[in-house]
């Protein structure tokens, strides 16, 4: 890769940072700065060092570096595109499910992706819960014996320190009919210097407490992210990954493939492969369902069950995540018509019981 003169030890946060690492030409940085002044920036070290700056579709870069087309709004395109403000009794809770609920901390991240579909509620200014707040959002996960699985977002809640996060947790371990703790985070891969022995400390638990982390293409995971990865999968935390298909980043089998090969190697299940939300800005990145269907298939015959991840959307108007995955079979006469890896359309009739 070619050497970046950005200091290494600091977040860019700006355009003329973004220009100064080779990222961006210099004359774009007035028209990047109306960007940054609406969604925020903020590149880490760890991920300045992934991106090769010679690469105009570096992979890295493309996800993580802002473009003049997301001030650009579509007319299909939604401030709010899952719905979340919907299904939001109180600040910090997001309950769209019986079963499970979204508790969010913090609306600050370690990275700030461009497709995010939180990124009009998130960035460095965004408040997170007040004290009061935080309780009042942990008293409705514990009067709601119907909950089974509390879900930490945000933002990026391992952004917590970690005796506030500890306290969290200790708290949502406390309640009888919470049985699962499951924590969504980019931190193991933006910032893997944060994955300390006082982060493990505040994940241990009692309970189940699971880790789905955020990457989209194996590149991003560099030696330092995959030791950090390591070091939560060593102290027991049970790994599994989210990615979005997105456009010119990961949009072919064979990256898709490398990807989820990767995170396999690494003990990381690959568990969703979301299809871009319609957020405000983000056309660049997305593509029709077909086109991921198609993806899907071609993945189904190359890679073991354990490498598939889910392919899932999350229907506009906050009506709840589905898969939308091909599908292989059709009925008739006879029964049914099943289609095999390699497309090999066999039958498959039913005899009534």
């Amino acid at each position: 890769m070619t050497a970046l003169p950005f200091p290494r030890k600091r977040t860019a946060r700006t355009a003329s940072e973004l220009a100064e690492a080779g990222l961006i030409a210099p004359a774009g940085t007035a028209a990047l700065a109306a960007v940054a002044a609406r969604y925020a920036i903020a590149l880490p070290p760890a991920l300045l060092d992934r991106i090769d700056p010679g690469n105009p579709a570096d992979p890295i870069a493309r996800q993580l570096v802002p473009d003049a087309s997301e001030l650009v709004d579509g007319a299909d395109e939604l401030q709010d595109p899952i719905g979340d403000h919907a299904h939001s009794p109180l600040r910090g809770i997001v309950h769209r499910y019986p079963d499970r609920v979204l508790l969010q901390p913090v609306a600050t991240c370690a990275v700030y992706c461009r497709y995010c579909f939180r990124r009009e509620q998130v960035g460095p200014d965004s408040a997170p819960l007040r004290p009061g707040e935080l309780d009042a959002a942990l008293d409705y996960i514990r009067n709601d014996t119907g909950i089974w699985e509390v879900i930490l977002s945000g933002g990026d809640p391992l952004v917590l320190a970690p005796g506030k996060l500890k306290r969290i947790i200790d708290a949502l371990a406390a309640m009888d009919h919470v049985a699962v703790i499951r924590i969504h985070s980019r931190v193991p891969i933006a910032t893997p210097e944060h994955v300390t022995d006082a982060l493990l400390a505040s994940l241990r638990s009692d309970k189940a407490v699971y880790l789905v982390l955020h990457v989209n293409h194996a590149q991003e995971l560099g030696p330092e992210q995959i030791a950090a990865c390591r070091r939560l999968s060593d102290a027991g935390i049970p790994l599994l990954s989210q990615s979005v298909l997105l456009r010119g980043v990961n949009d072919d089998a064979a990256t898709l493939e490398t990807l989820f090969r990767t995170l396999l190697r690494n003990r990381i299940k690959p568990y969703y492969l979301h299809h871009p939300d319609r957020a405000r800005g983000t056309a660049r990145f997305r593509l029709p369902l077909a086109e991921g269907q198609t993806l899907m298939k071609q993945l189904r015959g190359r890679l073991s069950g354990l490498a598939q991840p889910t392919y899932v959307l999350d229907i506009p108007g906050g009506y709840g995540k589905v898969p939308v995955g091909p599908d292989y079979l059709s009925e008739n006469d006879a029964g049914w018509s099943v289609e095999d890896p390699a497309g090999v359309v066999h039958a498959y009739p039913e005899t009534p019981a």
